[in-house]
């Protein structure tokens, strides 16, 4: 028998430095934009002003519902530290009762 699944959306961004990724994880769940966030160090290879670039960079990862993505990306564009943010947006399933936290975590405060 397949668990009954519930959409979330998964939403993902990177920036250079352990605080800015502490800043903006930190500032989206108490604003309930999301119910978490996942932080991880990652290298990232990229292409930059004509020249491939290779960094350290902080991966987030935000578990969000699909109402509070698009405030949740406002957010993220405005308090990001870089020029062009990259900000994907990935659909997911979640098990019914953790999509539930995810919403009641999501949810703005009335």
């Amino acid at each position: 028998m397949e668990a009954d699944l519930t959409n979330i959306l998964l939403v993902l961004t990177s920036v250079g430095t352990r605080a800015d990724a502490d800043r903006l994880a930190r500032a989206m769940v108490e604003q309930r934009l999301a119910a978490c966030a996942h932080i991880e160090a990652i290298d990232s290879v990229y292409r930059w002003d004509g020249a491939v670039q290779q960094e350290p960079e902080f991966r987030l990862l935000f578990k969000t519902t699909p109402e509070r993505s698009a405030p949740l990306q406002a957010a993220l564009r405005e308090h990001h530290p870089y020029e062009l943010p990259a900000i994907v947006c990935l659909p997911a399933q979640a098990s019914s009762e953790f999509a539930a936290w995810v919403a009641a975590e999501s949810t703005a405060p009335q």
